[in-house]
């Protein structure tokens, strides 16, 4: 289906000739002036914009119209809007995440003291080894440091960056040794030791100020890594960070995605014997490249999954297994089909509130129907975005740093009166705990940690007090899909006094999908599966179902697959459920299971789960609607014959209710394997057409690394900004059939016989692809003007 899309952030035509507006607010003085086509909307902060993962927002009146244009200083913000709105201003507000802060955040605070344990989950208990424990190696500690200027970024307009790392070595070990990556996110590059002023617009750092070591602040679980005879590089990425916003298509995913290749071969030079003369001293014949994770901490999250796609790319890619982004950015929603994958969101994350990351998972499910990987996400309670990072994390850091969700003081999150907010020593535990379990049973083969990522909700002992909701989603050839429930179909009916809509996205962002929004009072801070991202806002956002129903019979009820009776195999049923926002009450759910003789065994879901118990908080970006696993064992249904199961259904099990669900399938979770390479990329090709004297076309061309033996599906958005567009903002999907290397769209262009600017120049982005991954997913759409002035 295709759809014209035009979003507050665009124009729809002359604007009427307002005069200019202005006013001073608490970030700074603001202005509104007309330009042809709508408004320009500027903000002069009192002081330079603080350096976050998040991208910076405007809003007027409290409504944020999306994503700014920050200068190179971060002092001034602009936009353009169509929205009329803008010409009667009363306030212009800096936001983020699609909300304006209710108090400015202080530059540093201590999270609150330990208190008593919260309640654990249903049948949770700690695996039999703990994943934090030291190993036998003694881990000696380096470093190596090629310049702040080493390397050329494309994905930075050609800047310059620094190849400097951490390493971790185990020192008794010996051969080739697996390789685990660690890449920080974004935060001020540089400070002055003595003022404990930082600043992050000029690379390398001003005279007088010097790097942060953003780098080092893993030392726990690359320590635990290193002990259990890992090689661990945790490399720098200061140089990106002090040019992304400004300079870069993405936001800076390419260019950290280049950091982290850069690295890969300059490891792969050393343990050849060949390059640096102490990367050889350190790696010569001890890096197993064929075996190598990779964790990114934020926008770093989003540069690992990027480091991945370029090294599925590359015509002799390196054995990349494992792909682990913490707390991270999706700005362009890229899928990660075929290599295991842990996504990891902090519930008190005051940054990336919206934890976009969550796209990962939820794009990555049925992008490829043959999927030989597992993949799961995490909630992990009572944590923010920063404490993960020792050199983020206020008190134990060098340099200056903050509590990331200081600005609240609610009783969940906040830093007072937060009983289950965790302390900095605790969330750096947790972390600890997860990320060096995670590669451990990646690329470790340690099974005894699948529970930690498989959906039955065991944490570890060295993790404390923490609370882990864990969704997760098994290969392909060790599950049997009954309802995906992503698209109204045959696979399920619903039945009695209930509802049930397919709904995708939220607030109508993503009109094009051609089924309603699911999430309609919810702010987009508080849906990570639905929150826009921002180059592909109009795109459709995780198909659900919404079941609602007002006696005991309601009902959803799916057949298994033909040929698909069999389960006796698998561990369990599981589904993703959350409850509806309007739903009020206790809520409960019953699940059964049919077999071909009629005989069936039934469930309670609050008996085995806790994913109908409301998050806490009362106020945005809190509470949250997180989709959570709901795992039936097998052993439920012991008086069911397993072997010949014909189907499912869910019933309500409170008089009314509300909840979403997905993706309901018999599961048998194991790690699986890595194989990206497989997967052919799909990349746009870029564009330069006249304007023409009238409406037209611009026909845009997308390609494939290699020939499918499935259709392939891409979805392309153009973002027309700037001042008076003469392209049309267009959301659509677009298929390239079996066997065929490209297929076409087209961008509508509003052509006139008026002089104007002599060119004009215009994103149009890839994303969410199925039977494929993205290769080049930005791309630019110019169009000259070809009126004489």
């Amino acid at each position: 289906m295709t759809a014209v899309i035009v979003s507050t952030m665009l124009f729809a035509g002359p604007a009427h000739a307002d005069p200019p507006v202005s006013g001073t607010g608490e970030d700074g003085a603001w202005s509104i002036e007309t330009v042809e086509g709508g408004y320009k909307i500027t903000l002069r902060l009192a002081e330079p914009l603080p350096v976050r993962d998040a991208i910076p927002e405007l809003a007027v009146d409290g409504a944020s119209l999306g994503p700014a244009v920050e200068s190179p200083d971060g002092t001034t913000l602009t936009i353009i809007t169509s929205d009329p709105d803008a010409s009667a201003a009363a306030s212009v507000n800096l936001a983020w995440n699609g909300e304006v802060p209710s108090e400015a955040a202080p530059t540093a605070r201590i999270a609150p003291k330990p208190a008593p344990l919260p309640q654990k989950k249903p049948g949770a208990s700690p695996p039999p080894i703990d994943p934090a424990a030291p190993g036998r190696y003694t881990v000696v500690h380096d470093e190596y440091n090629l310049g702040d200027t080493a390397i050329t970024l494309a994905g930075l307009g050609g800047r310059q960056a620094e190849i400097r790392a951490k390493v971790y070595l185990p020192k008794e070990a010996t051969g080739r040794l697996p390789l685990v990556v660690f890449q920080h996110g974004r935060h001020s590059a540089c400070y002055n030791p003595l003022s404990r002023q930082t600043s992050n617009s000029t690379w390398p750092c001003p005279a007088g100020q010097q790097p942060i070591l953003s780098f080092t602040g893993y030392d726990g679980p690359a320590d635990v890594l290193a002990g259990h005879g890992y090689a661990v590089v945790s490399v720098s990425a200061n140089g990106v960070n002090a040019a992304d916003n400004p300079f870069s298509e993405d936001r800076g995913a390419l260019a950290r995605g280049e950091v982290v290749m850069r690295h890969l071969d300059l490891l792969a030079d050393a343990t050849k014997g060949t390059g640096d003369e102490k990367l050889v001293e350190l790696f010569k014949d001890r890096l197993d490249m064929d075996d190598i994770g990779l964790m990114g901490h934020s926008r770093g999250g989003e540069g690992v999954v990027k480091a991945a796609l370029l090294n599925a790319g590359r015509p002799k890619p390196y054995g990349i297994k494992a792909v682990l982004p913490l707390a991270p950015t999706d700005f362009a929603r890229a899928t990660l089909p075929n290599i295991p994958m842990s996504v990891f969101l902090p519930y008190c994350d005051g940054d990336v509130s919206n934890q976009q990351g969550q796209h990962f998972y939820d794009d990555s499910l049925y992008a490829f129907e043959k999927d030989e990987a597992s993949r799961s996400s995490l909630m992990i309670m009572g944590t923010n975005h920063n404490f993960f990072n020792t050199e983020w994390t206020p008190g134990v850091a060098v340099a200056p740093a903050s509590d990331d969700w200081s600005n609240r003081n609610d009783p969940v999150c906040g830093a007072a009166a937060a009983p289950d907010r965790l302390t900095p020593a605790e969330q750096y535990a947790v972390g600890t705990a997860y990320i060096a379990g995670f590669f451990r049973l990646v690329q470790g083969g340690e099974h005894e940690l699948l529970p930690l990522f498989d959906g039955s909700g065991a944490i570890p002992t060295s993790a404390g007090r923490a609370v882990v909701h864990t969704v997760a989603q098994a290969e392909a050839d060790k599950r049997v899909d009954v309802a995906p429930f992503t698209s109204p179909s045959s696979s399920f009916t619903v039945s009695g006094a209930a509802t049930g809509v397919i709904c995708a996205g939220m607030l109508d962002r993503s009109p094009q999908s051609g089924v309603p929004t699911c999430a309609t009072r919810l702010t987009t801070s508080q849906a990570p599966s639905w929150t826009p991202a921002t180059y592909a806002g109009n795109v459709t956002a995780t198909p659900v179902l919404r079941f609602t129903w007002t006696d005991t019979t309601g009902e959803v009820s799916a057949p298994l697959p033909a040929g698909s009776w069999n389960v006796n195999g698998y561990d369990a049923l599981t589904f993703r459920a959350a409850l509806d926002e309007n739903a009020t009450g206790n809520v409960d759910l019953a699940v059964t299971v049919v077999d071909g003789h009629g005989t069936t065994g039934t469930v309670p879901v609050s008996g085995v789960s806790d994913a109908l118990t409301p998050f806490p908080g009362t106020a945005s970006p809190l509470p949250k609607t997180w989709l959570r696993t709901v795992r039936v064992p097998m052993s439920s249904f012991d008086e069911v014959d397993l072997r010949d199961v014909r189907e499912v259904r869910i019933t309500g099990a409170s008089p009314t209710g509300g909840v979403y669900l997905g993706d309901l399938a018999f599961s048998d979770v194991r790690v699986g394997k890595a194989e990206l390479d497989e997967l052919p990329q799909v990349s746009l090709l870029g564009l330069t057409v006249p304007e023409g004297d009238g409406p037209g076309v611009a026909t845009m061309t997308l390609t494939l690394s290699g020939r499918s033996k499935k259709p392939v599906t891409v979805n392309v958005q153009s973002i027309a900004g700037g001042t008076a567009p003469v392209i049309t903002a267009l959301a659509q999907q677009v298929v390239i059939p079996v066997g065929a290397r490209s297929a076409t769209f087209q961008v509508p262009i509003t052509g006139d016989t008026t002089p104007a600017t002599a060119e004009q120049s215009y994103q149009v982005v890839a994303s969410v692809p199925t039977n494929a991954t993205i290769g080049g997913g930005f791309t630019r759409l110019v169009v000259t003007d070809d009126d004489a002035l």
